[in-house]
């Protein structure tokens, strides 16, 4: 079953590479004087619009929305560093590349279940203020309170993508950066 789920998990992340190519190809020729950090800005910038737009619509639905803003805002973040790796010729068909992008993800969440109740935060203060202003007799203030969590969700999925691009072009830029070394005649490497 596992070998299963990891067989169709790859197949899918193959699918996106080509897809990510599409799109980096499409950014370079919008802007052909552009350099790598211009264009990782210019697909942060893409993929923060989607962002802002699911936050705004999840933050209307309130707690019931978490689990997919989450969803979303991660597969966008996967998709962007995807994006810079490519940006920076990296071949993400390998085991190691696979590794280093969910590295990166990682690296720029936090990894840990603070970002996540972070996240669930300003949904979960709305539903209790939308909750409290209805027990008071003013529920028609109390339905504008997720009117006002939304911008806030909006606001943090951008946050997280812009993270995510930065933490991907830090990655990315500074692997191509570094000095080759060179084989020397016996086939090992010279330091």
């Amino acid at each position: 079953m596992l070998s299963l789920a990891k067989e169709r998990f790859w197949g899918v992340y193959v699918g996106e590479i080509a897809r990510c190519r599409r799109r980096v190809d499409d950014v370079r020729g919008k802007y052909p004087s552009a350099g790598p950090a211009e264009l990782a800005q210019r697909l942060t910038d893409t993929k923060k619009m989607w962002a802002a737009t699911g936050g705004a619509v999840s933050g209307l639905f309130g707690l019931a929305l978490v689990p997919a803003d989450l969803a979303f805002v991660t597969a966008l973040q996967l998709t962007l560093i995807m994006e810079i790796a490519l940006l920076h010729k990296v071949n993400l068909k390998s085991d190691r590349a696979r590794g280093e992008v969910f590295e990166v993800l990682g690296y720029s969440n936090g990894a840990d279940t603070v970002n996540l109740a972070g996240r669930a935060g300003p949904k979960l203060i709305a539903r209790i203020a939308e909750k409290a202003l209805t027990k008071r007799g003013l529920a028609n203030l109390g339905r504008a309170v997720p009117v006002i969590a939304s911008p806030v969700v909006a606001w943090l999925n951008n946050r997280d993508l812009q993270r995510a691009g930065e933490a991907a072009l830090r990655f990315y830029g500074t692997i191509r950066q570094l000095p080759r070394r060179a084989a020397t005649a016996g086939g090992a490497e010279g330091v």
